[in-house]
C-alpha cells in the first residue's frame, strides 16, 4: 500500500484491508512515500502484528514505493491497493480465487464490468479504454482494464522485472512487461468509486502521455539519444535513493513464515 499525504483515509484504509475475510494469511506492507501531513503519525501508532510499514526520506513516486514494498514483503503473491480507497477490500478475496482453484497466477481486477464503477470524469473512463486499445493492439491481448490498480501476481514475478518508472507511470509498465513475457491476466470484476481532485485524485492528462511513452518502450525497444539519457538522469537519484532504503529495511526485517499460504499452479507457496 503506497500512501503519499494520505492522512484522510489511511486509518480507514488500513482497517478495512485489516477486517476483511481472506482464505489465507496476509500481510499488509505500507510505504510511506515522504509524506507532509499526519500519514506517519498515523503508521506511527498501527499495532497489528499484519502490518510491516517503512517511510521514505523524500517523496519518490508512487511507482518507488511499491518497488520498496515488494522488497519486504514475505510470501510469494502481492497485490497493490491504494489507501486512497477507490478500490473496495471486499475484492481483494475475489482476486485470490481463481490462484487457489489453479487457473492461473496473474489476476487482474477490472473496473469495467464492476457493478458499483464511477469514474469522477468522463475524460478519465475514456482516456483508460483509448490506452488500454493501445496496449492490447501493441501485445495482441484482450484487457479491458489496462490501469486497474488491482493486480495479483506472483511476487517473484515482479521482482524479475527490470522495472524503470518511479512514478505512475509503474503501473503501466508492470502491465507491459506481463503482456510481453506472454502472460495474459485472468480478469475479475471489481468496483471503483473515483475520487475528485478536491478529494485528492493526482491523475492528470499528462500520464496518458507518459503510459504511451511506457508501452512504446517496452513493445519497441529502448528510448534512445538524449530521451534516453534524460530518462536516466531523472531516476538516478530516486533508485539511489531507494536501493539505500530497500537494504535497510532487509536489513532489519525478520524471516517471515505463513502458516496458511497461497498456493499456484506451480505448487509455490505465498
Amino acid at each position: 500500500m503506497p500512501a503519499y499525504n494520505e492522512a484522510a483515509t489511511l486509518a480507514h484504509a488500513v482497517d478495512a484491508v485489516l477486517a476483511t475475510a481472506y482464505p489465507c494469511e496476509i500481510e499488509l506492507v505500507i510505504v510511506d512515500d515522504g509524506s507532509t501531513d499526519a500519514t506517519p503519525q498515523i503508521l506511527g501508532e498501527l499495532d497489528d502484528p499484519r502490518v510491516v510499514s517503512y517511510r521514505h526520506p523524500r517523496n519518490l513516486g508512487k511507482g518507488a514505493a511499491l518497488q520498496t514494498a515488494a522488497a519486504i514483503a514475505g510470501g510469494t503473491h502481492m497485490v497493490p491497493f491504494d489507501a486512497d480507497l477507490e478500490y473496495s477490500p471486499s475484492d481483494l478475496p475475489k482476486l485470490l480465487e481463481p490462484v487457489l482453484e489453479g487457473r492461473c497466477d496473474v489476476v487482474y481486477g477490472t473496473r469495467l464490468f464492476g457493478v458499483n464503477t464511477r469514474y469522477q470524469s468522463y475524460r478519465h473512463g475514456v482516456g483508460n479504454r483509448a490506452l488500454t486499445f493501445a496496449a492490447n493492439l501493441m501485445f495482441d491481448a484482450y484487457l479491458s482494464d489496462l490501469h486497474t490498480c488491482l493486480k495479483l501476481m506472483p511476487l517473484d514475478l515482479f521482482r524479475s522485472f527490470e522495472l524503470q518508472e518511479n512514478g505512475f507511470g509503474l503501473d503501466t509498465e508492470i502491465t507491459a512487461r506481463i503482456l510481453k513475457a506472454g502472460i495474459r491476466p485472468f480478469e475479475v470484476p471489481v468496483s471503483y468509486h473515483s475520487r475528485s481532485y478536491d478529494e485528492g485524485k493526482k491523475i492528470t492528462s499528462s500520464h496518458g502521455v507518459e503510459c504511451l511513452h511506457v508501452l512504446a518502450r517496452v513493445r519497441f525497444g529502448s528510448v534512445r539519444g538524449r530521451a534516453r539519457r534524460a530518462l536516466r538522469g531523472r531516476a538516478a537519484d530516486a533508485d539511489a535513493t531507494r536501493r539505500e532504503t530497500v537494504l535497510e529495511v532487509l536489513h532489519h526485517q525478520p524471516s517471515r513464515e505463513f502458516a496458511n499460504p497461497v498456493k499456484s499452479r506451480n505448487g509455490a507457496a505465498a
